[in-house]
């Protein structure tokens, strides 16, 4: 017999408007998804799903899992933000999200939402600095048929303005509208705070804390929920 489950879409790091952002897939485990994660994250075709095991209230923590179409991650960036918006937003707010790699800080205010991570949590990305913002506008997806790649070029070096796109065909990916971890590990590459133009509009913002770890934060709208049969 076939079974539904709810799927909650928000979208993680759009503009000040609200547009654009990275879509992610909320999902709360249950018995119907229990060892069907990659499949039903392949289904949705979101370049990240999150099962969500539980929230502990009295601890403020919750527990997730995070499924590209082709592979689970220990950590990404748009899952991990666009989660802690929505549970706060769902009068559930937690201070931190217990995730493969470890436990992930976050803070909420209204739609603005922050984690802090490690960044050598990130996947591994293939770096491509080029000459300028138009360069990267005029990537083709396609040409990156393997791997992992981040592609940027400065805004405005001194003001720290980045314009990027992200190709992850190893992940199931052919474009990542915006990409929290690739962001976590370029502003600990480059050693300073970022703001970041990524895809077709989305905006990304890092700091660099002493410690080594980086905060990155944006703004999170809920866009839809959808019933997915299995």
């Amino acid at each position: 017999m076939d079974e539904t489950i709810e799927v909650v879409v928000v979208r993680v790091f759009t503009n000040e408007s609200g547009r654009n952002g990275n879509e992610l897939g909320i999902v709360r485990s249950s018995e119907a998804t229990a060892s069907r994660e990659q499949e039903i994250a392949s289904a949705l075709g979101f370049s990240e799903t999150v099962f969500l095991d539980g929230v502990d209230e009295s601890t403020r923590d919750a527990a997730l899992r995070i499924f590209t179409p082709a592979k689970e991650l220990p950590f990404a960036g748009h899952p991990s933000v666009g989660t802690a918006w929505w549970l706060s937003d769902q009068h559930t707010p937690v201070d931190v999200l217990i995730e493969r790699a470890g436990d992930v800080e976050v803070t909420v205010d209204d739609d603005t939402a922050w984690i802090t991570a490690r960044p050598e949590w990130t996947p591994e990305f293939e770096w491509h600095l080029l000459a300028s913002p138009a360069d990267v506008d005029a990537l083709d997806p396609f040409a990156f048929p393997s791997g992992q790649h981040y592609a940027y070029a400065w805004i405005d070096e001194a003001a720290g303005t980045i314009r990027s796109r992200m190709f992850a065909p190893e992940m199931g990916i052919i474009e990542d509208e915006a990409t929290g971890a690739a962001a976590i590990a370029l502003t600990a590459r480059l050693g300073r705070d970022l703001s970041i133009s990524q895809g077709e509009g989305s905006e990304l913002a890092t700091e660099l804390l002493d410690d080594g770890r980086v905060r990155v934060g944006g703004t999170t709208v809920y866009d839809r929920t959808i019933e997915a049969t299995l």
